[in-house]
């Protein structure tokens, strides 16, 4: 099968098979942010955002894909112009392995996109599924507060 899919703002075309993953196509092009974790919908470590809806890719075929926007961490913020939740992440140690940490910017992208100024519980909710063994997350819900806090004070 080949198509074009755009990431990131980029068209792409490539190759793939008909019963193969989103997952497996994004990191075979270097999307190596993409995490390949449980491969069964479980851990979050896969998560994107599929024309704007979060998505875990290990559970999509890369055909459902074509011609749709696909944006992961990188679509976000760059090294050098981080997003206001990739800096949050940074300031409050909510970083440790980084392994997960892909999947939960981007859930917090989507949770802040629908809900701006959401309560714990709600925080909590829109992490579920993102799983992370080294914060405990204490820290990573202290950066989507932070998070939260600085996108409604700079629009």
């Amino acid at each position: 099968m080949t198509g074009s899919l755009h990431i990131n703002g980029t068209e792409l075309q490539t190759s793939f098979r008909g019963n193969e993953l989103l997952l497996d196509v994004l990191r075979n092009l270097g999307c190596t942010e993409v995490k390949e974790g449980c491969r069964e919908g479980a851990c979050g470590s896969c998560l994107v955002l599929l024309d704007g809806v979060l998505v875990n890719s290990c559970q999509v075929l890369a055909v459902s894909a074509l011609g749709r926007e696909i944006t992961t961490v990188k679509g976000l913020g760059s090294f050098h112009e981080p997003h206001p939740i990739q800096e949050a992440f940074v300031e409050t140690g909510a970083v440790q392995c980084g392994f997960c940490t892909p999947g939960m910017v981007l859930a917090t992208f989507a949770l802040l996109k629908k809900n701006p100024k959401p309560e714990e519980a709600e925080i909590r909710h829109a992490l579920d599924g993102n799983l992370c063994r080294c914060t405990g997350y204490v820290k990573i819900i202290e950066a989507v507060k932070m998070a939260a806090e600085r996108m409604a004070r700079h629009g």
